[in-house]
């Protein structure tokens, strides 16, 4: 018995190479940027906080360093989870938009706690300046003479 010819198989090994590399190729980006996603689509999937709901929102939302991070982290796990016909919107809402969106939203522990009546910049941390050579600069260190270091 001999092989199938390619027009017999119906697909071409080039068509197969075609799509073997379309699949490994990064997906573009739906949304250029974090405020794009957050002014084109996460506005509309959340309700404006109503006096007394325990939430509260910034609108100013921008120039909270920890509300940045975290929307970012959001729009880049939507822009990957978008891609999953199955689970993907599902697993969105429920590991990334959920928590995020409690932990932002947070009226006491929240970055917008103080931005009821409009933005208020919040106050970071207090720290104390550690005694010198207590901390030393790692960076380009992995891995020498590092116990703990993964090989």
């Amino acid at each position: 018995m001999t092989a199938p010819r390619e027009e017999e198989q119906g697909e071409s090994l080039d068509d197969i190479r075609r799509d073997e590399e379309e699949a490994a190729r990064p997906a573009e980006l739906f949304y250029g940027n974090v405020n794009e996603f957050v002014t084109e689509r996460l506005i509309y999937f959340v309700p404006c906080p109503a006096p007394g709901s325990g939430r509260v929102w910034c609108s100013e939302w921008y120039r909270h360093a920890a509300a940045l991070s975290r929307l970012d982290s959001v729009w880049r796990a939507w822009e990957h989870l978008r891609l999953d016909p199955a689970m993907g919107m599902s697993n969105w809402w429920l590991y990334h938009a959920d928590p995020h969106l409690r932990a932002l939203m947070d009226p006491v522990t929240g970055p917008f706690g103080n931005c009821v009546d409009g933005h208020q910049s919040m106050e970071p941390l207090p720290v104390h300046t550690p005694p010198d050579g207590l901390f030393t600069d790692q960076r380009g260190q992995l891995g020498v003479n590092d116990p703990f270091a993964l090989d």
